[in-house]
């Protein structure tokens, strides 16, 4: 079973993909955290984060595992993980290592972006998360101070919009729920209730597939 977790900064995506992985007993991939630790690289190298060549060569050095998240946390490093996802050729560089990721046996949960759309427009549950930008800016606010970072929530609020544009504006893979993709408005859930909502959803996408199944082997 493959579960593509998609939707904006701060939706609570990246929460709901790991309770779900460990609902399951399915690995889980973080595909955003690619994009941070590529922007990192770079970073830690002196070079500008719209440099396509050192970029790709970046993406192309990553393993799947055993990053750094601390490193790769806060406003800084997702607001640079932005600006390296909006390059065609990064994106391109990581698709197949996560497509490896999600059909390995038993299947996967991942979560990003493009999952329903580019990365697993085959799995069998997507889901799209959301919730509004003033929702989005308070988790993200409360994120910042719980790790000892400033949390102004105007500028907070004004780097998600931004994020939204760019993510969603962006030529390779935008932002946007799959055609078959169900939304997930967590705007007024707190975490156990968008979990709770999810199994539900998940629930039905798995008995209706068994459904037609079991119709297509009757005479």
């Amino acid at each position: 079973m493959i579960v593509a977790i998609d939707g904006p900064a701060a939706s609570g995506k990246g929460t709901l993909a790991r309770r779900l992985a460990e609902h399951y007993r399915l690995p889980h991939l973080d595909t955003g955290l690619l994009y941070r630790a590529t922007a990192r690289t770079l970073m830690d190298e002196g070079r500008r984060l719209d440099d396509v060549g050192a970029a790709v060569k970046a993406a192309r050095g990553l393993a799947l595992i055993d990053f750094d998240e601390a490193a790769l946390r806060g406003r800084e490093m997702g607001e640079a993980a932005s600006v390296v996802a909006a390059i065609p050729e990064v994106r391109a560089a990581l698709v197949q290592a996560q497509q490896s990721f999600a059909h390995r046996p038993g299947g996967a949960v991942l979560d990003g972006r493009d999952i329903g759309t580019v990365i697993c427009p085959d799995a069998t549950v997507k889901i799209f998360v959301t919730a509004s930008p003033e929702t989005r800016a308070q988790r993200r606010a409360l994120e910042l101070r719980s790790r000892g970072e400033p949390s102004d929530y105007v500028k907070v609020l004004a780097d998600i919009l931004h994020r939204d544009r760019r993510d969603s504006n962006r030529a390779a893979a935008p932002l946007k729920p799959a055609a078959d993709a169900v939304i997930l408005d967590t705007t007024d859930l707190d975490v156990k209730g968008t979990f709770d909502e999810a199994l539900r959803l998940i629930q039905s996408k798995l008995e209706a597939g068994a459904a037609r199944r079991v119709r297509s082997t009757v005479p």
